[in-house]
């Protein structure tokens, strides 16, 4: 569904575990993975802004070597993909391949790090104005 040029935050498969972590006013940080025994075999980790009436993706980092779109990251390397306007732009390369346990938790870090960054460039391609 498209409303002012935005699809709807597309809802992943299911996964063994998912979390979804609030860290502020219309931001929300989603994690999920899949794993067997101990290691993980699949895993999103995106940070969404509640605009108009639904969550859209900012920046994403996934690793579903299985799935149709769908990065793996021990051949490919770490790549996240950044949105606007409800469409992937573009997916540079973060880290080099590795295993996916240690690429999961070097994204989730990476958007603790730099997630109010790219919380501001969102809110400056959609002119959102925040009232702090």
């Amino acid at each position: 569904m498209l409303v002012h040029g935005f699809s709807h935050v597309r809802n992943p498969r299911d996964y063994d575990r998912e979390f979804t972590t609030p860290l502020e006013f219309r931001v929300r940080r989603r994690i999920g993975y899949s794993h067997d025994h101990g290691m993980v075999t699949r895993f999103v980790v995106q940070l969404e802004y509640r605009f108009d009436d639904g969550w859209r993706e900012v920046v994403r980092f996934d690793h579903d070597p299985e799935g149709e779109q769908g990065h793996d990251v021990t051949v490919e390397g770490v790549h996240m993909d950044v949105y606007r306007n409800g469409e992937k732009i573009r997916s540079p390369e973060i880290f080099p391949p590795m295993p996916a346990n240690d690429a999961l938790t070097s994204a989730e870090e990476h958007l603790t790090q730099h997630g109010e960054r790219y919380i501001k460039r969102f809110e400056e391609w959609h002119d959102i104005r925040r009232n702090r």
